[in-house]
């Protein structure tokens, strides 16, 4: 159970990087788009994260359901925002700046909290 619930981490933490990571080469061009990484990440943020908490319940572990409530939520926004304006040439700052301090938001839950 420990070599699965390691696994999933590790694609958990690719999905991070790719969502970041997709975000973050932007920084300097003018026109913003939802790049594949972006999208890619995002949903394997969602899916990898309902498996580790679906490993936590099967090793007959309680996880902290708040936490989880809140990290799910901000991952299903940031997953919406990415497949609502996958295909469109550009998208707008605002959207662009949800998604990336959304991402620092869930990644600074998942350490602090």
């Amino acid at each position: 159970m420990e070599f699965a619930r390691d696994l999933v981490l590790i694609l958990h933490f690719i999905g991070m990087s790719a969502l970041f990571g997709g975000f973050f080469v932007q920084l300097r061009t003018p026109t913003k788009v939802v790049n594949a990484a972006m999208l890619h990440g995002a949903l394997t943020q969602l899916v990898t994260g309902i498996l580790l908490v679906g490993l936590i319940y099967a090793d007959d572990g309680e996880p902290d359901n708040a936490k989880i409530t809140v990290k799910t939520v901000i991952v299903l926004i940031i997953t919406a925002l990415a497949w609502i304006n996958r295909k469109r040439d550009s998208i707008s700052n605002g959207v662009w700046w949800a998604i990336g301090l959304l991402t620092v938001a869930n990644i600074s839950i998942a350490v602090i909290w």
